[in-house]
């Protein structure tokens, strides 16, 4: 079988992302570290081709976080990502930067519900 988890061709993409996180993700990422929620996630994790920026590998579920830039410059990247994430049978949640600023009590029902 094929690796495609955390390929090292990918390493130092990744760990550049994690510096710059934006506020949201910093956030979220502050409610689903040390198992918080009961699951173990990791940050800025790469599939394939692709970096997710969460992942839950127990329950084979991605979330990712967009902004404003995914409205229309990203729409169709997003949905081919989508697509392939979903034909290696993970689950993808997404959640807009204003959800997590406004109602991120309701954003983690929507998690919790999913690892259930």
């Amino acid at each position: 079988m094929r690796k495609i988890h955390n390929l090292l061709n990918k390493k130092q993409f990744r760990k550049n992302l994690r510096k710059p996180s934006t506020p949201q993700e910093t956030i979220l990422w502050s409610r689903l570290r040390n198992n918080q929620l009961g699951h173990k996630f990791r940050r800025q994790h790469s599939i394939g081709k692709y970096i997710v920026d969460f992942y839950c590998p127990e329950r084979r579920m991605i979330i990712e976080i967009d902004g404003s830039q995914h409205i229309e410059a990203q729409r169709d990247y997003d949905v081919e990502r989508d697509n392939y994430l979903k034909k290696l049978g993970f689950r993808v949640l997404r959640f807009w930067d204003n959800e997590i600023n406004n109602n991120l009590e309701g954003i983690l029902l929507k998690i919790i519900d999913n690892l259930k």
